[in-house]
C-alpha cells in the first residue's frame, strides 16, 4: 500500500438508507485490507427523517509499526479534513459542503436522487430546496465529484443503496484497496448477498464510466415503457396538436388522467387544452415559450385527478406498492411482512362517491349525517396483506366506472370547467393575469380538512378577483395574495392581504 496513512471518511445518510451498514462494511474492508479502523456516528433529528453522520478512519497497520506507537484516531469528522465523502441523497451532499466536510482534497460521492425532508412537505406552498445550486456548490467545492442517481440504481438490481455506495466507492480508486477486497466483505457480512453484490457491480460501473454524470433534461424525458394501443391515439393527438415545448408536461398529465379513470378522460384532458393552446396562439404564446398551456396543463391534470375514496383504495392495493414495502424492511424472500392501513372516512367522503343526488339529500340533512357518521365510527385499521382486507379495499377501487356519475365529480367538474373559463376570458386582455389565474390551483391539494381550508382560499381569492383586475399590476396583486394564503393554515395573511386591497381601492375613490 502506498500514499498516505490513513483515510478520513464521512458518511451523510438519512435513516433507512443503510449508512451504519455502509460504515460497518468500509471498517471490515479496511481491517480486511491491513488497517486499523475505527467507526462513530451522531444521529441527526425527525426532520430530516433520522440524518445520521457516520465517521471511519482508516489507519495502516504498517504505518502504525514503523512508527512503534498505536494512532490516535478521531471521532469526528473535522471540517476542511475529510478524504471521501459519502452522500447517500443530493440533500445530504449538501449538508456536508455547508459543513465544510467537502475541500479540494475530498473525493465527494453522492447520489442525485432527493428524499424530501418533513419542512420541505409540509409547507402550504413547493417547499422543495434548490437541487441545482447544492450541484453546482458540490461541483465546486470538490476535488472529484462522482453523482448518479444510486437509489434508481439500487433498485434496479433490488438492493440497498449502500451496496451500490459501496461499488462506488471501489470503482472510484479513493481507496488503494483492490475489488476482491470489496466483495469479500460484502460475502462476509452473509445477508442478501447476490443482491448486494448486484448492487456493488452497479456502483463500480457507474464510477468506472464517468466521474461526473448528469442527469437528463426535463425535455430528454419521455413516458416509461412500451405505450398500450389504447394510449398511441392520445400520443399522436398530442404530438400533432401541440408545440415540443408542451410535451413534457403534457404527456404526464395524460398519464396521470389515464391512470386516474379511462383514456377518454385524457381525451378530455386535451379537449380542454386545445381551446387554452388557442387562446395562447391567438396572444403571443409561442414567444412566451407557451407559458399559459404548460401552467394549465399542470394545473388542470392536477385537478381533474383528485383523491376520493375510490383512488385511495386502488392505490393502496397495487401490486408495486407491497413490493416497495418489501424492500423498504430489506424483507428476505421467506419472510412475511404485513401491511395495515389506518381508514378514517368521513361522511363527506362517502358522499363523495355516491350519485350525486343522493349525496346533496344526505349532506343537507343533518340527522342522516350523524347516523352515517355514527356507523363510520372513529376509524379503523384495515389489513391489506390479508385477504379480507385486501378484497375491501380491492372492490372499492372497482367503482371507478361509476365515478362519473358521483357527486364529487360533478362538483369537481363544474369548478375545474369555471376556473378554465375565466382564464380562457383573462387572457387577450392580460396574459401575464391568466397565466397567475392558471397558478391557483396550487392552493388546492391534498384532501379532508387539508383540500377543505386550500379551496376556501381559493375561493376567497376568486370572489375578489374583479378588484384585482382593476389595479395597476394586477398580476402581480394576485401573485402576492396566493403566496399570502400560502403562508398560513387559519387564512389570517389572506384575509389581511384582501382587507389591505379593499382598503387601497376605497382610498383611491
Amino acid at each position: 500500500m502506498t500514499g498516505s496513512p490513513s483515510f478520513k471518511i464521512a458518511i451523510t445518510a438519512i435513516g433507512g438508507q443503510g449508512g451504519g451498514v455502509l460504515a460497518d462494511w468500509i471498517v471490515k474492508l479496511g481491517e480486511r485490507s491491513g488497517y486499523i479502523a475505527q467507526s462513530t456516528s451522531v444521529p441527526g433529528v425527525a426532520q430530516r427523517t433520522g440524518a445520521t453522520v457516520y465517521y471511519v478512519e482508516l489507519f495502516s497497520e504498517d504505518a502504525a509499526r514503523s512508527k512503534g506507537k498505536s494512532p490516535v484516531l478521531a471521532l469526528m469528522p473535522v471540517p476542511g479534513d475529510v478524504d471521501i465523502v459519502i452522500a447517500a441523497e443530493l440533500m445530504e451532499a449538501g449538508r456536508a459542503v455547508m459543513r465544510g466536510f467537502v475541500t479540494q482534497q475530498t473525493t465527494l460521492i453522492a447520489s442525485s436522487h432527493r428524499d424530501y425532508a418533513i419542512a420541505e412537505k409540509i409547507t402550504m406552498s413547493d417547499g422543495r430546496q434548490d437541487a441545482d445550486s447544492i450541484q453546482s456548490a458540490a461541483e465546486k467545492s470538490a476535488g472529484r465529484f462522482i453523482q448518479a442517481n444510486m437509489a434508481e440504481a439500487a433498485a434496479s438490481a433490488n438492493a440497498v443503496i449502500s451496496a451500490v455506495l459501496f461499488g462506488v466507492l471501489a470503482g472510484s480508486g479513493a481507496l488503494p484497496i483492490n475489488r476482491e477486497n470489496f466483495e469479500a466483505t460484502i460475502r462476509a457480512a452473509g445477508h442478501s448477498v447476490e443482491s448486494n453484490l448486484r448492487g456493488f457491480e452497479k456502483g463500480f460501473s457507474i464510477a468506472e464510466s464517468a466521474s461526473l454524470l448528469e442527469e437528463r433534461s426535463p425535455a430528454e424525458k419521455s413516458i416509461d415503457g412500451q405505450p398500450s394501443p389504447s394510449v398511441i391515439p392520445l400520443l399522436d393527438r398530442l404530438k400533432d396538436g401541440f408545440p415540443p415545448a408542451t410535451h413534457f408536461i403534457l404527456k404526464e398529465g395524460l398519464k396521470r388522467t389515464v391512470d386516474f379513470q379511462d383514456v377518454k378522460y385524457a381525451h378530455l384532458y386535451l379537449d380542454h387544452l386545445e381551446k387554452i393552446l388557442t387562446a395562447d396562439c391567438a396572444n403571443g404564446g409561442e414567444a412566451k415559450n407557451w407559458r399559459l398551456t404548460q401552467a394549465t396543463g399542470k394545473h388542470l391534470a392536477l385537478w381533474m385527478t383528485y383523491d376520493d375514496a375510490i383512488r385511495v383504495a386502488d392505490l393502496k392495493t397495487r401490486a408495486n406498492r407491497f413490493v416497495r414495502f418489501r424492500e423498504d424492511v430489506c424483507a428476505e424472500e421467506n419472510q412475511i411482512v404485513h401491511v395495515s392501513e389506518y381508514l378514517h372516512p368521513r361522511v363527506e367522503e362517502v358522499c363523495d362517491i355516491l350519485p350525486a343526488g343522493g349525496s346533496s339529500v344526505i349532506l343537507k340533512s343533518a340527522t342522516l349525517k350523524k347516523s352515517i357518521g355514527a356507523v363510520l365510527g372513529k376509524g379503523k385499521r384495515v389489513s391489506t396483506t390479508k385477504l379480507r382486507g385486501f378484497l375491501m379495499l380491492r372492490f372499492m377501487a372497482s367503482l371507478r366506472f361509476a365515478r362519473r356519475a358521483s357527486y364529487r365529480f360533478k362538483l369537481e367538474e363544474q369548478r375545474s370547467n369555471d376556473w378554465l373559463e375565466l382564464i380562457l376570458s383573462l387572457t387577450p386582455r392580460n396574459y401575464e393575469l391568466a397565466c397567475e389565474v392558471a397558478a391557483l390551483q396550487r392552493l388546492i391539494k391534498g384532501y379532508g380538512d387539508t383540500r377543505e381550508r386550500g379551496l376556501a382560499n381559493y375561493k376567497h381569492i376568486i370572489a375578489v378577483i374583479e378588484r384585482v383586475k382593476t389595479q395597476a399590476d394586477p398580476e402581480n396583486v394576485l401573485s402576492r395574495l396566493c403566496d399570502a394564503a400560502l403562508h398560513d393554515e387559519n387564512g389570517a395573511s389572506l384575509h389581511a392581504a384582501i382587507d389591505r386591497l379593499q382598503y387601497e381601492l376605497n382610498a383611491a375613490e
